[in-house]
């Protein structure tokens, strides 16, 4: 084993397990804040009545199916996470991927259902739109690049449809920062949050994915210059 092979195996010993580490810690808090997003919305409408639907009540239908189709991706989503590694879990990996496209399905029939019969301003259905529009286009192109054999394209498109699913619990933890709704009357906040709930999430992907790629390349470049131990 020449220097340049050792120093790679040891890089990779020594950062394997804190990167394990890491993704478990990240997988753990994404958990805690998906269930209490969960919680606290199954929570708020499971009266059913006018008082607590206020402009959702002729329309609970809808807003009843977008829930259980966002709920059922957002949960199946974090298996596909913990399953996307290890060969003992392709299997479910599979089904639960076809699991979470049909919970993406879901709850975009019923957000179309939601926009269509919304009395909320034009910039508020637009941007709930986009959401819908951005939601399903990321997970179809994750979804024709796995058919193709293209994993690691597949995994990429699917990071980015999830960090969409997970739009409503970053608009919630937005739209709760404190001093946010006076920035601008309400419904231009609010547009204006539904945006930024999935595309800044996406850009610090693209961003973190671009930096750390050619932080890599940076590396194996350095141990490719490395001269060839001595022979024995």
């Amino acid at each position: 084993m020449d220097q340049r092979t050792r120093v790679s195996h040891a890089t990779a010993g020594s950062s394997s397990l804190p990167g394990r580490i890491a993704i478990a810690l990240v997988l753990l808090a994404l958990t805690l804040w998906c269930l209490d997003f969960l919680l606290g919305v199954f929570g708020k409408y499971r009266h059913v009545d006018p008082a607590t639907y206020t402009m959702f009540w002729t329309r609970r239908a809808w807003l009843w199916t977008h829930l259980a189709g966002g709920a059922l991706a957002i949960c199946l989503g974090l298996v596909q996470f913990l399953t996307q590694w290890p060969r003992a879990f392709n299997r479910v990996h599979r089904w639960t991927g076809r699991g979470y496209v049909v919970g993406i399905l879901i709850a975009a029939t019923g957000a179309t259902g939601l926009i269509a019969t919304s009395p909320a301003p034009f910039a508020i259905r637009l941007a709930f739109a986009a959401t819908a529009w951005a939601w399903l286009t990321t997970a179809l192109v994750g979804l024709i690049a796995i058919r193709r054999g293209q994993v690691q394209v597949h995994r990429r498109w699917m990071i980015r449809a999830y960090l969409v699913t997970l739009a409503p619990i970053t608009f919630r933890l937005l739209i709760r920062t404190p001093g946010v709704m006076t920035l601008a009357a309400p419904p231009d906040v609010i547009a204006a949050l539904l945006w930024v709930s999935w595309v800044l999430p996406l850009v610090g992907y693209e961003v973190g994915r671009r930096a750390l790629a050619l932080l890599r390349g940076r590396n194996r470049a350095a141990t490719s210059l490395m001269p060839p131990a001595p022979a024995k």
